[in-house]
């Protein structure tokens, strides 16, 4: 660990001596792409240089002790120091240990976040509303800005499928777990019956990328222009400002329709198309390394049931870590973060286990 430990170290001050080269700062999107570099590696340099400076002092101390000559109440001042240093450096090397797990290269990333309404008809539609206000309230909650850049609904409100960009830092290592279905259960408004219903819907989360890290073809791209709708087909502009992006070597379709400028609802449509292929080639490189996976909280596949609302009970069930939390409402409201850091506690114990299995 520590050979990794002073290479960090080591990698941390040539990013550092980058980034002040007047060449380098010319080119804003390499001098970004290097302090962006740095940002991830600070906390492992000043955990490291914290230890280095503690391991220097506990040395230090052992060798007056050993050397002998001091008074008695000196000694035991020494001996007090020397046992909260001990301490300290132990909790220390494990913080290290976290800190020196293998990192998702995504997590300081922004998010496009997804959500579609799956089985269910009209009430996963609503449901899929219910969780974009969700996704909505959290961010608001952190501090992170959201912007809409697509959103199909049903005439009753709901959501057939809607597209959110997530800016803020840390926004990928938090919401990545959110991948996956959500399936709710509750009497719709329309059930006269009472009886309870099952649906469900979709999450996608995707890190944004930038323009160099994604290059598209304009060749490979089919752009469709057509006049966007509203509720029920009908027509809330008079201009062709919608778009829909064809990627033809994936076949990946993109549909943006929320701008009434055609220019800005195609760059948001290059926005998700460049997630979207950047997401199929990471799903790619994980299949090839299937091992990796196993490390992960689920797998984060679309088709994996990963969480249950239950709305009579007010419990909301996250299946891959076995937690059930009897706060639906508060769930709903955007109040994400126990659910969300019971998953990031569990995943960094298993690579954690992973790491010491290595």
């Amino acid at each position: 660990m520590f050979d990794k430990l002073d290479f960090t170290l080591e990698k941390y001050d040539e990013l550092s001596s980058k980034a002040s080269d007047p060449d380098v700062i010319a080119n804003q999107p390499e001098w970004q792409r290097i302090m962006r570099e740095m940002g991830e590696l600070e906390p492992v340099v000043k955990a490291y240089s914290s230890y280095k400076s503690d391991r220097q002092a506990l040395a230090d101390i052992e060798e007056m002790l050993n050397a002998g000559g001091l008074a008695a109440d000196e000694k035991e001042l020494f001996k007090d120091e020397l046992s909260e240093l001990q301490a300290k450096i132990s909790a220390a090397e494990d913080e290290l240990r976290v800190l020196m797990l293998p990192r998702d290269p995504n997590d300081e990333r922004n998010v496009i976040l997804e959500i579609r309404a799956g089985t269910g008809g009209e009430e996963a539609s609503l449901f899929a509303g219910d969780l974009l206000r969700m996704y909505i309230r959290y961010t608001e909650r952190i501090g992170w800005k959201t912007e809409i850049l697509d959103l199909n609904q049903t005439e009753l409100g709901g959501v057939k499928e809607a597209e959110l960009l997530i800016n803020g830092r840390g926004a990928y290592s938090r919401l990545k777990y959110e991948s996956g279905v959500h399936r709710v259960q509750r009497v719709p408004e329309t059930e006269a019956s009472g009886r309870i219903h099952t649906s469900a819907a979709t999450v996608a989360v995707l890190p944004e990328v930038d323009d160099v890290e994604v290059t598209i073809d304009p060749n490979d791209v089919r752009v469709d222009v057509y006049r966007s709708s509203g509720h029920g087909g009908q027509s809330v502009n008079t201009t062709d400002s919608a778009v829909r992006l064809t990627h033809m070597p994936t076949g990946l379709v993109v549909s943006i329709q929320d701008e009434k400028s055609q220019i800005k609802n195609k760059d948001k449509a290059f926005k998700v198309l460049r997630a979207r292929l950047y997401d199929l080639e990471q799903q790619k490189q994980q299949r090839e390394q299937s091992d990796a996976r196993k490390s992960m909280v689920g797998s984060g596949d679309r088709s994996e049931r990963i969480r249950t609302y239950n709305f009579p009970q007010g419990r909301v069930s996250d299946h891959r870590i076995g937690l059930t939390l009897y706060k639906l409402p508060a769930f709903m409201d955007g109040d994400l973060n126990e659910v969300i850091d019971a998953l990031i506690t569990n995943d960094r114990a298993e690579k954690l286990k992973a790491f010491g299995d290595a």
